[in-house]
């Protein structure tokens, strides 16, 4: 989930029952969720932040599961094969964000249990699990 700073108000409101936040107060608390690896800022700036269900880290270890359970080790499948596939149907996978896809992806690429081939447009960008 993608929030601006001015949206915390409305978030904190429907999920915390709380009232208004400073602008103080609300950066404190994406920044708790930051430092937690709940949330990551997609600026420097510290005005938009990206919420996080699962820390990349879990969602890494996911994907490898994932991969496991469908015999994709040693196979190449396309990064849209992994968010809409028939094997990702009735997982957490299924139609993700495809900034997180992509960081843990990256995550698991710089371990080494996969490679990323880059493609002529995002939709036929491969992925080579060596689990």
């Amino acid at each position: 989930m993608k929030l601006d700073k001015n949206e915390i108000f409305l978030a904190s409101h429907l999920y915390f029952g709380v009232g208004s936040l400073s602008n103080e107060a609300r950066e404190a608390f994406l920044s708790a969720l930051v430092s937690e690896g709940r949330a990551e800022w997609l600026d420097k700036g510290h005005r938009k932040c990206l919420i996080l269900w699962h820390r990349i880290q879990d969602w890494a270890d996911i994907i490898l599961r994932f991969a496991k359970d469908n015999g994709l080790e040693d196979t190449v499948t396309t990064v849209e094969e992994i968010r809409t596939g028939i094997e990702s149907r009735g997982t957490e996978l299924h139609g993700m964000d495809r900034t997180v896809l992509m960081r843990a992806l990256k995550l698991l690429e710089h371990k080494g249990k996969l490679a990323i081939f880059k493609g002529t447009s995002a939709d036929d960008e491969g992925v080579k699990f060596s689990v």
